[in-house]
């Protein structure tokens, strides 16, 4: 289940890209079956470790060729990325910044690492469907590590040109999933057992392994009224 759109991206084989926050590395993966060369970044030893066993199984399946696609997993800090300057031509940030207190450096560091004319995607929560979910439940964003903010559109645009960095464009994503998470809030983000909340959970499960093309149209039709994510595609300037 991606949140970036590659082909706005712009990516292409051979490109260096950097996940960042890559979590359990949904889009390193296919990053790497479309031929990048990726580094994937995680402040978690627990995500770290899953990504790189992930990326072995890949490899051993076939469905990766060793020799011809470079990836490095890192367990490192979005504040102080280790690499030098020009690093990469792509970036993937998604849903990270919103954890992030310090949003602002975050988003210095990943411009510093991103290449003059490359390109860059950001995800974070809607508004409105974050805005919903807060009000519902403290338990959704109170805990270790959980949401400090909700973006307003605004605020995270200007943010992101005062570090130098042009919009390109904007979409929205998983529009199915925001009741998900609304009835998630209501009766308890830990109550998995909730038989309305397994209910619809099979059925997301079912709707991305199948894609089914009734709930491609539906989701193509709601992402823009109520996508849980928000995408900003960015470039960083050519001298």
């Amino acid at each position: 289940m991606l949140t970036a759109n590659y082909d706005r991206l712009g990516l292409r084989p051979g490109d260096r890209l950097l996940d960042l926050g890559c979590g359990f590395g949904r889009h390193a993966f296919e990053a790497a079956r479309r031929g990048a060369d990726v580094v994937a970044l995680d402040a978690g030893h627990d995500e770290v470790e899953g990504v790189v066993a992930t990326f072995v199984a890949m490899v051993e399946a076939g469905e990766l060729s060793a020799s011809e696609v470079h990836v490095g997993v890192v367990q490192g800090d979005a504040l102080h990325l280790p690499f030098a300057d020009a690093t990469f031509d792509r970036v993937i940030c998604s849903e990270v910044l919103e954890h992030i207190p310090d949003d602002l450096a975050a988003m210095t560091e990943l411009t510093r690492v991103l290449r003059p004319g490359g390109t860059m995607a950001v995800t974070v929560p809607r508004f409105f469907p974050e805005l919903v979910n807060w009000a519902l439940s403290d338990e959704y964003h109170l805990v270790p590590g959980g949401h400090v903010r909700i973006y307003r559109r605004s605020v995270i645009e200007s943010r992101l040109s005062s570090v130098g960095l042009a919009a390109t464009g904007r979409g929205y994503a998983h529009a199915l999933h925001s009741p998900y998470w609304w009835l998630k809030c209501l009766v308890g983000t830990t109550n998995d057992e909730n038989r309305y909340v397994r209910a619809y959970h099979r059925f997301l499960v079912w709707d991305i392994v199948k894609r089914p093309a009734l709930t491609r149209w539906a989701e193509r039709l709601l992402a823009p009224v109520m996508g849980k994510s928000v995408v900003f595609y960015l470039a960083k300037p050519a001298p």
